[in-house]
């Protein structure tokens, strides 16, 4: 599959998501208007009808209209993926305290691992935020709840930063933050 297809095949899926059910007439403008041709919007329309992601219905020759297949259903599956992930993370970052008395972690190490949850943690976050502009995302019920595990995971970083031991750690931690940002564009 090449890259062109899946583009198309992702912004259907995004327009099918805004808008619940949509003409196909529409839905073909509104995608090519955005990626590709006709002829290959069509195709990927009909791929996705084949494989059972989108219903296709025909009212008569003139008026076919299109929908994500259990739209609820689906984005509840996708939300309680992520909440696991969020949970996973969450597991992590509370055993971190525990592992770094049994280990005696040195501070670059404790830097280390807390900078990586920090990324994992942001990289969920910034998910739900894109989420956030799907109506059918945010009126899931699990969405509340991820958002509040993220706010969990971001608590228990900040209570892992204030119990080391080096008094200056959080200036540590923010120096490297905005160091790994810079040093990408400062490269020679």
């Amino acid at each position: 599959m090449d890259k062109n297809s899946e583009i198309i095949k992702t912004e259907i899926i995004r327009i099918l998501n805004e808008n619940g059910k949509i003409r196909g007439t529409d839905l073909a403008k509104r995608v090519i208007k955005k990626v590709g041709n006709e002829k290959i919007v069509y195709r990927e329309i009909s791929a996705l009808v084949e494989a059972g992601e989108i219903d296709k219905k025909v009212h008569s020759r003139s008026h076919i209209e299109y929908e994500l297949i259990n739209l609820s259903e689906s984005v509840n599956n996708q939300l309680k993926n992520l909440h696991k992930e969020v949970d996973m993370i969450f597991e992590e970052i509370a055993n971190f305290e525990i592992t770094v008395k049994e280990e005696n972690f040195s501070l670059h190490e404790r830097l280390r691992s807390i900078i990586h949850q920090i990324h994992i943690v942001q990289s969920t976050d910034g998910i739900m935020k894109l989420l956030s502009y799907y109506p059918a995302f945010k009126k899931d019920k699990m969405y509340s709840q991820i958002i509040r595990k993220i706010n969990d995971c971001w608590e228990s970083i900040m209570k892992s930063i204030t119990h080391q031991p080096e008094g200056d750690f959080l200036n540590e931690v923010l120096a490297n933050l905005r160091i790994s940002h810079i040093d990408t564009n400062n490269v020679n």
